[in-house]
């Protein structure tokens, strides 16, 4: 058992006001291999009150000040590559190819597309006699999911260094530890005391407190659509700006012109990644009605491929869900939809192992768009096989939803699968298959957020913009 319960806070690692002991499970085995503390409002106070005092500071420094620690911070974060991806698997149960190769990746991605935007961003610009002036907004507060631990800190911790914020991180009380190794990361590499803090809690409490804060100028967060409610709601009073990147309901539709079996294929491993705990996973596949025999034979040829089990096997693809809670919900759920009438194709609620928070790669087809589990994000490891009978009635399923983060488009023909993109409702839409981009904004339409992460557009979510007017 790690012991872990205290908090970075001023450049240092304090103890909690009043200790609170929380256990990190690992899902595939259900035991604890960690233990934190939860904190109180008067952590928050603590940390923001250090961050306060150092954006004095912070924000005066230059490009090539913030570069030079961005810098330091890469080569601490490879040194810590091999610990972040040990965590990970540790405490959200991702295969260690997954934990390796993409997730801990992808945090080296972000900070080096930060250090790429950073080095050419034009912090002053001017136009006749106005001279805009990009500053950063002031003390920001982190709140970061489980799913995504290290991807999401990247996204949000590196941006505001750059941008010449100071900050308070709250990552999830089930992935705790990937974050606290960040902080050390950051600690190793110099960061002047009070840029970046770190204080570990609950959603009710913590988050709440770094949301509601009077000093805190700015907040981002990641997770549910719900929790993203709460936050809005809880910053409102301070008039502070809120970004947001929330829930997902992604259609991927897969066009009459599409190779279909390769279509299928991409589609159920693509949603099937992470163990579907992914806000963007295309977890509706649209296909022509002529074609859904087809389809479903090959979804369920492509989920029978897919190896669940002990994360820490090499010839594993696929983990456990996070935690109890959500085992419980994505059973639920798949129980809902066969009670509704979805044709069950594949997997279901039986768990597969005897322990650990497992569950089936679970295929539905003549799903309605109606049905529950075409509605609810399920964060897990389910796919819906919904029909169409036109274009025009596939991109209005696509759309019939309140979310918009993500969607797809399969198409033997760039410009047609160009067209259809260009009439879906989401932040993001991936045409046959193309691959993340660090310097792609990410965000949605609807109830899936505001404000968008990576690349340039990151950057300026933690920007203020000041309009300076000169005399003729």
């Amino acid at each position: 058992m790690r012991e872990l319960t205290k908090f970075y806070i001023g450049g240092a690692w304090v103890e909690p006001a009043s200790p609170k002991p929380f256990d990190v499970v690992d899902p595939a085995t259900e035991t604890a291999f960690a233990r934190i503390s939860l904190g109180s409002p008067a952590d928050v106070d603590r940390a923001v009150a250090a961050a306060r005092k150092a954006f004095e500071t912070w924000s005066l420094t230059s490009r090539e000040e913030r570069l030079v620690l961005l810098r330091r911070i890469k080569s601490e974060f490879e040194k810590r590559f091999d610990d972040l991806v040990d965590a990970i698997t540790s405490e959200m149960g991702a295969p260690l190819s997954l934990s390796r190769e993409v997730q801990t990746a992808a945090g080296l991605q972000h900070l080096d597309e930060t250090i790429r935007v950073l080095s050419e961003f034009a912090f002053e610009e001017t136009s006749g006699r106005i001279t805009l002036l990009h500053e950063p907004i002031g003390v920001c507060g982190l709140i970061t999911p489980w799913n995504w631990p290290i991807n999401q800190i990247a996204l949000k911790v590196f941006p505001a260094l750059a941008a010449g914020c100071t900050m308070v991180l709250k990552p999830s009380e089930l992935t705790p530890v990937s974050g606290m190794i960040v902080a050390e990361i950051i600690h190793a590499a110099g960061a002047p005391a009070g840029v970046f803090n770190l204080v570990n809690g609950d959603g009710p409490t913590v988050g709440q407190a770094i949301a509601a804060h009077p000093d805190i100028d700015m907040v981002s967060f990641t997770g549910s659509t719900r929790g993203g409610v709460a936050v809005t709601k809880a910053a409102a009073d301070t008039v502070k700006r809120v970004t947001l990147e929330l829930g997902g309901k992604s259609a991927n539709v897969i066009l009459a012109d599409a190779d279909l079996a390769a279509a299928v294929e991409r589609g159920v491993l693509s949603c099937f990644g992470n163990t579907g705990q992914s806000c963007n996973a295309p977890t509706r596949m649209l296909v022509p009605r002529a074609s859904q025999d087809r389809a479903i034979e090959v979804a369920r040829e492509t989920a029978a491929q897919v190896h669940t089990g002990d994360p820490r096997d090499p010839d594993v693809t696929m983990g456990p869900l996070s935690g109890k809670t959500q085992f419980e919900k994505v059973r639920r759920l798949i129980k809902t939809g066969i009670e509704e009438g979805a044709t069950l194709v594949c997997g279901g609620a039986d768990a597969p192992l005897p322990k650990g928070y497992f569950v089936q790669p679970t295929v539905f087809a003549n799903v309605k768009n109606d049905m529950t589990v075409a509605r609810e994000e399920i964060f897990g490891p389910v796919l819906c096989i919904l029909p169409y009978d036109s274009e025009d009635d596939a991109v209005r399923i696509a759309n019939d939803t309140p979310y918009g983060l993500a969607a797809y488009v399969e198409s033997g023909d760039a410009a047609h699968a160009r067209r259809i993109a260009g009439r879906l409702r989401a932040g993001n839409v991936y045409v046959n298959g193309a691959p993340e981009d660090p310097a792609a904004p990410f965000g949605g339409y609807k109830r899936s957020g505001n404000g968008r992460e990576a690349g340039a557009f990151g950057l300026r979510e933690y920007l203020e913009v000041k309009a300076v007017l000169m005399p003729e």
